[in-house]
């Protein structure tokens, strides 16, 4: 089993950063590839970055490319989100998922394909 726990989530105006955390723990060995997912009230639950911690492979939605960043700390086994001139639409809970295999084809990989998931951290940007 795999466990994550999010934190780093926080309120902030337009134009602000935040950087989320998640750690991992349990069979650490096992997971081949984590993202960052979010979701909106009263919507679905989105893909935002997914990276391959093994060999650095990232891929990230339209909405966030350059100014989102997804990395991955192996000696701490903690996976990040940094979010830099942040908008109120980008305003959600945000999760971070992990599964066994790994793929490098885009589009973003669905929330179904992953089934290790943390309890979320709320992001909240004012305008």
């Amino acid at each position: 089993q795999v466990q994550l726990v999010e934190s780093g989530g926080g309120s902030v105006q337009a134009g602000g950063s935040l950087r989320l955390s998640c750690a991992v723990s349990g069979a650490t060995f096992s997971v081949a590839s984590m993202g960052w997912f979010r979701q909106a009230p009263g919507k679905g639950r989105e893909g935002v970055a997914v990276i391959n911690p093994g060999s650095g492979w990232t891929i990230y939605v339209d909405s966030v490319k350059a100014r989102f960043t997804v990395s991955h700390d192996n000696l701490k086994s903690t996976l990040y989100l940094e979010m830099n001139n942040l908008k109120p639409e980008d305003t959600a809970m945000y999760y971070c998922a992990a599964r066994r295999y790994s793929d490098c084809a885009a589009p973003l990989p669905p929330p179904v394909d992953f089934p290790y998931w943390g309890q979320g951290t709320q992001v909240t940007v004012s305008s």
